[in-house]
């Protein structure tokens, strides 16, 4: 990939209340009883037949294991995972275009920085669904790369550059296009917004798409580790995100048991449905962005790559805890992996995740 990022590799600015490096971050068995021997009663002689017990032997049970949905860890309301793939959406994060819809139902959000210095968002859904979804907007070059380790899934975006639709409509790749121009008929426009703010989908009407265009991928693939936590962490009830147009904070409530959302410019990041958006785990990645040749929009903006392979700083935080390590992807068909620098592999709380992809040079800060 080309080197080189817009802002360059600059050493990465860490604000904590305490050190983020961890010091440990058939059938049953026949079998005969015995056989008497003969005994005389009269003249004539009579022989006591083989008594046979049959003794079976149990069958040990068998312990039921607890369904687990692929993208959240969590157990399913009814105790089913859903036959059916992901959906990933992309969602649009500039100020006109909030309050969004249905980021709360989603399983994992993923925000990538996109040209400009805005972010953008890839909502993933499958154990959970959303009868709302907005405003969805358009897909880039580095979506295929971010959601590859989940296998094929279903797509869905409104326009793309020639070379992102290229990308999306390739022999090997994973996204299974249900895009606003293919599957016209699974969006409409909110009337109480303006365009290009306003285009909005559920995933029911994607998965009609995907059922009439007849595809057909499987369930998606886990690509985050859920269990107890490790050892290693320490306290984190504020994160601060210094990207170029505003500040995103996460803040640890420990009775609801979330992180929840704010902007530096907007205030609490609240939904069209009255709830702030809020995640039971925020994992932020610091990757390394570069300008590609591609021109993205009107003003000449040319669309940004990430380098989503190797390895980099990371944080999880989950639980009200924070542990610092590293991100390691040896190539895109595997999911990141996370470890504390003692090479201990970081777990996450079940619940919903959002995967902050940081460029390099930008501040991460955290506080107690």
């Amino acid at each position: 990939m080309p080197a080189g990022g817009r802002r360059g590799v600059a050493a990465l600015s860490v604000l904590c209340a305490g050190s983020l490096l961890m010091t440990a971050c058939g059938g049953g068995k026949h079998e005969a009883s015995g056989t008497s021997a003969p005994t005389s009663t009269s003249s004539t002689s009579s022989t006591t037949r083989p008594v046979h017990k049959h003794k079976h032997k149990r069958r040990p049970a068998v312990a039921k294991v607890a369904a687990v949905c692929p993208l959240n860890g969590l157990t399913p309301r009814d105790g089913r995972v859903p036959q059916r793939p992901a959906i990933a959406v992309k969602v649009e994060n500039l100020p006109q275009a909030r309050p969004q819809w249905g980021l709360d139902s989603a399983d994992i959000v993923f925000e990538e920085p996109v040209e400009g210095g805005i972010t953008r968002f890839i909502a993933v859904y499958q154990c959970h669904t959303a009868a709302r979804i907005e405003p969805v907007r358009s897909a880039r070059l580095v979506d295929a790369q971010i959601l590859q380790p989940m296998g094929r899934i279903l797509f869905a975006y409104s326009g793309a550059i020639q070379a992102v639709i290229d990308e999306v409509d390739s022999s090997t790749s994973l996204l299974d296009d249900v895009g606003a121009d293919r599957a016209g008929g699974a969006y409409w426009r909110d009337p109480t917004r303006y365009a290009p703010h306003n285009l909005v989908t559920s995933t029911s009407a994607l998965y009609n798409a995907a059922h009439t265009f007849g595809y057909k991928p499987g369930q998606p693939k886990p690509i985050f580790t859920y269990g107890k936590m490790v050892p290693g962490g320490t306290p984190a009830g504020i994160i601060n995100l210094h990207f170029p147009l505003d500040v995103t904070t996460w803040t640890w409530h420990p009775k609801a048991g979330v992180y929840y959302r704010s902007y530096s410019d907007t205030g609490r990041a609240m939904q069209g449905d009255n709830v702030q958006v809020s995640a039971s785990n925020v994992v932020v990645m610091i990757v390394h962005e570069y300008p590609t040749q591609y021109v993205e929009d009107a003003d000449g903006s040319l669309e940004n790559e990430l380098v989503l392979t190797g390895s980099g700083p990371a944080w999880v935080f989950r639980n009200g805890v924070q542990f610092f390590g590293k991100w390691e992807r040896p190539d895109l068909s595997q999911p990141a992996v996370f470890v504390e620098p003692n090479g201990t592999k970081i777990t996450l709380s079940p619940g919903n995740t959002w995967e902050e992809l940081v460029p390099q040079g930008e501040v991460v800060s955290v506080l107690p």
